[in-house]
């Protein structure tokens, strides 16, 4: 009889858990050739996150969030491995930072000065280091 195996690294396990009723859960299911440590395609990051992917500074299943006090409005998205963005409430991944914020506040909305990881950069400040790395 066939079986499904379903491996979570230990960040999504705590992503998990800290999840509520209201939050949207989205998983990827890659099929393997079925050996035990069968090394798996690797998922290459496309679009406008990609090179602070490609540059490391920037990770799949980093969660970005920022919060508009004004209007009360707060937003939460994770990264996925092809560099693109899956905002808590919406079904389908956007291919963008800008496209994801304004899915949350109705708006068009530079989503590069909006979105904010853990620890407090955004990911303008993330392409500003990048071009710095690049420019040394």
């Amino acid at each position: 009889m066939p079986t499904l195996s379903i491996h979570f690294e230990s960040e999504i396990l705590a992503h998990l858990a800290k999840a509520s009723t209201n939050d949207t859960i989205h998983l990827t299911v890659t099929l393997g050739g079925g050996e035990e440590g069968a090394a798996s395609t690797p998922v290459i990051p496309r679009g406008p996150l990609a090179d602070l992917m490609k540059a490391d500074l920037l990770k799949a299943g980093s969660v970005l969030t920022f919060y508009q006090p004004r209007v009360d409005r707060r937003g939460r998205a994770v990264v996925t491995g092809d560099g693109q963005l899956i905002v808590d409430g919406h079904p389908a991944p956007f291919p963008s930072p800008s496209n994801a914020a304004a899915a949350v506040t109705g708006n068009p909305i530079n989503g590069w000065t909006l979105w904010h990881l853990e620890d407090g950069q955004t990911l303008d400040d993330l392409r500003k280091t990048l071009k710095r790395q690049k420019h040394q």
